[in-house]
């Protein structure tokens, strides 16, 4: 490589009528390196790759990528490609990759603007921040619907998946969460979401104070219209998107929860966290320590949570099935046979171990046994496995089936009805052979009959 000044010095050269070899023996470089930058084929101060770059190799699968999806996170990617042996860190695989142009232009997404913000101080343990995110067509099949709970502090977050988003579900969901944050804070930040709060005010729903009051904490709602008050659990929604629900591939809820703790507790966690504000030591250079989330998280003060959820009750619809068994969470409970294709009502108090199940007037049918979430249990009672048994052994006989292949054609009843039926339309044609002889004959006259 030479340098811009090399480069203004054998161009003046040049013109001057030096040959390239004189030009080389000059400046102390190969001939034929004068040539090329003469000619424009070498830039000047860019030094030529003596090898293919890390990232060359990785092109053909990033290409792919951004085909099935065009915006997949870059450091997505990085957790993709580094599985596979790319060797470098994220800050040349991000700068790599926008060099390379592979990311495709998006003409919607490209005309939207960010919002001014500002880092708003929260105190450790003070607030935990709630927000649903709903996404359609999961791999499961149907909406996904995932509370996701973070504390702006540490930046510590948990989500629970649920099935619907009702009061009673978003109950069961927030002591799940608080469960696996270690406890709650002081106040619990909302939008402006109907279950709890009531529209048009900034006032606690009437059903929903009791809960609040239940774990001792203080809701606080967003002013209107200004849902990013609550910026942390925002952003942990856009990072729980483009990390995890983009690539999720789970075929259950259940699996999907699994994962989704895997996710928090260990990228989530593993996030490093600016030292602006925070009292951490220094690393040895001296400069500030970046902790991490997990590490601020086992050090911020929770409250602790009672040792049973609020006692809310989970209602839902279920069909009855062929098996007289109605699904509740990845388990069947039975039901009295002769109801199949009836809609029951199920209901489960939360704290307790059992689940009713309500006839469509609303009598109570049976109350089973809770078994645990997604476990494939079929849960019967004795009086209803003998019912069903002696429905099913009822079905039985020992008659020989019929023969399918017998032949068996229309007998005289069938055919008596069926010449009424189509009257003289339908009679049977009277042929003559004589008559159809002598036609045949006459249309084709034979060889003269020979007499001896």
């Amino acid at each position: 490589m030479i340098t811009q000044g090399e480069d203004v010095e054998i161009n003046a050269l040049r013109k001057r009528g030096w040959s390239y070899v004189a030009i080389g023996r000059h400046i102390g470089r190969d001939w034929r390196t004068v040539k090329d930058y003469l000619d424009g084929k070498r830039e000047p101060g860019v030094r030529r790759r003596a090898e293919p770059g890390a990232l060359e190799r990785f092109v053909p699968y990033l290409a792919a990528r951004f085909v099935d999806d065009p915006h997949v996170w870059a450091s997505t990617l990085f957790d993709e490609v580094t599985e596979l042996g790319y060797a470098c860190s994220y800050p040349s695989f991000a700068r790599q990759l926008r060099l390379a142009e592979l990311r495709p232009h998006c003409e919607a997404c490209s005309g939207v603007a960010g919002r001014d913000t500002i880092d708003i101080g929260h105190p450790p343990g003070d607030e935990v921040q709630w927000d649903w995110f709903e996404r359609r067509k999961s791999p499961w099949g149907g909406t996904g619907y995932v509370l996701l709970g973070t504390l702006p502090y540490s930046g510590r977050t948990r989500g629970v998946i649920c099935a619907a988003t009702d009061q009673a579900h978003l109950v069961e969901a927030m002591d799940a969460v608080m469960r696996r944050l270690g406890g709650t804070a002081r106040h619990w930040r909302v939008d402006r979401m109907a279950t709890v709060v009531v529209p048009g005010t900034g006032d606690v729903q009437a059903s929903f104070a009791p809960v609040a009051k239940y774990y001792g904490a203080v809701v606080v709602a967003c002013p209107p219209r200004r849902g990013n008050r609550k910026g942390a659990v925002e952003a942990a929604v856009r990072f729980a998107t483009g990390r995890w629900w983009r690539t999720l591939s789970a075929d259950s809820p259940g699996a999907a929860q699994v994962s989704l703790d895997r996710f928090w507790s260990t990228t989530g966690d593993a996030r490093l966290r600016s030292p602006r504000g925070i009292e951490e030591p220094t690393a040895a250079d001296g400069r500030p320590r970046w902790p991490s989330v997990g590490e601020l998280a086992e050090a911020e003060p929770l409250l602790a949570l009672p040792s049973a959820p609020y006692p809310a009750t989970i209602e839902m619809a279920a069909l009855v099935d062929h098996r007289a068994s109605v699904a509740f969470r990845g388990n069947r409970y039975s039901v009295l046979p002769g109801t199949q294709g009836a809609t029951m009502t199920l209901r489960h108090r939360l704290g307790t171990t059992s689940l009713e199940v309500y006839s469509p007037a609303g009598a109570l049918v049976v109350a089973h046994r809770l078994a645990p979430a997604g476990s494939g249990e079929i849960v019967r009672t004795p009086e209803h496995k003998q019912a069903l048994e002696k429905v099913v052994l009822g079905q039985f006989t020992s008659k020989k089936p019929c023969d399918r292949k017998e032949n068996r054609p229309a007998g005289a009843t069938a055919l008596a009805e069926r010449a009424r039926l189509l009257g003289g339309a339908g009679a049977e044609p009277v042929v003559d052979l004589e008559d159809m002889a002598k036609v045949i004959y006459a249309a084709f006259p034979g060889p003269a009959e020979v007499t001896a």
